[in-house]
């Protein structure tokens, strides 16, 4: 087997899984306001971003290769309704059309939720002290016809409502957007991973969990179950959620579906790769490019990371 192994052009022409930076989504958080630029505590190297600050982050995405960014929005204002997350003059309304104005060939990808708008910081409407699915999905159906109505190429709903992309699909086509995209978040763990996202987007629950709509981390079946509900709706691309400790849901989803699918590398993974880095424990550099690799060879065609932009660097 070494013979196959022996020279880096051997190893590179008969290597099974490819990275490129083709393959990678950069995740961007995008505040209200002006002013440089603030670093997320949990997050080192990441960024909220003014609008101005957001598009040259964009464009910088952009010209090292990655093809596509994902918006998440810091609202100015939150509510029981979540209103500024479908107002037309909401932030991310606003940063899509920043970012499609400056780079039009840039693909603007929008999470479509409602956990970052509402004062309790539930991904839904509550009733009784319960999210209420079907007055959510209004709401959610409303968020995704605004972001597209500003440009997005695709929206990808987070939330883990039942019936969310029929809901949206339905109002895009009503809204004559049949041209959007949908990118479900179709298997999304109730995962300990996402606590630096959440003190990033300002969207811890102020009360409960979110066990209640999101998946049990031990529900294989129950994924693939989702992901065929959401292509059944209408989803163009379906998404695992985190994505290293679920490869084997990932490997199944690429076995049952045809549709493309996709991996978020979350917060946690990429701060404990950042913290192992810190200590000298691991080469930063090589230990991120084996972890997305990793992803990809489990069947991702798409990996959401905060190193995209970066690694594009590298594999370049």
């Amino acid at each position: 087997m070494r013979r196959l192994r022996r020279t880096p052009g051997i190893r590179r022409m008969l290597g099974e899984t490819h990275l490129s930076p083709a393959d990678l989504v950069q995740p961007l958080f995008v505040r209200h306001g002006g002013g440089p630029s603030d670093e997320i505590a949990s997050m080192p190297g990441q960024h909220h971003h003014g609008i101005d600050g957001l598009v040259e982050k964009a464009g910088a995405v952009h010209a090292a290769g990655v093809p596509a960014v994902i918006l998440f929005g810091l609202p100015a204002r939150k509510d029981e309704a979540a209103s500024e997350a479908w107002d037309p003059e909401g932030i991310v309304q606003l940063a899509v059309r920043a970012i499609k104005a400056a780079l039009p060939d840039l693909i603007v990808i929008t999470d479509v939720c409602l956990c970052q708008y509402t004062s309790h910081g539930h991904c839904g409407v509550l009733r009784d002290g319960v999210v209420d699915n079907d007055v959510t999905l209004e709401l959610l159906a409303d968020t995704a016809v605004s972001h597209a109505a500003a440009g997005a190429d695709m929206v990808a709903p987070s939330d883990m409502m039942d019936g969310r992309v029929g809901a949206i699909r339905t109002s895009l086509d009503n809204e004559g957007l049949t041209d959007t995209a949908i990118l479900a978040y179709s298997a999304k763990f109730a995962s300990a991973f996402y606590g630096p996202f959440r003190d990033a987007a300002h969207s811890t629950p102020s009360a409960g969990d979110r066990k209640g709509y999101q998946m049990d981390p031990g529900n294989g079946n129950e994924a693939v179950r989702e992901a065929l509900l959401d292509i059944d709706e209408g989803a163009d691309v379906v998404m695992v959620k985190p994505a290293l400790p679920y490869l084997d849901v990932l490997r199944r989803l690429r076995t049952e579906t045809l549709v493309p699918l996709a991996a978020y590398q979350v917060s946690g993974e990429y701060a404990m790769l950042e913290a192992a880095a810190a200590r000298g424990l691991v080469d930063r550099q090589a230990a991120a490019l084996e972890t997305l690799t990793a992803i990809r060879r489990a069947g991702a065609d798409l990996v959401i990371s905060y190193y995209a932009a970066e690694a594009a660097g590298w594999l370049q």
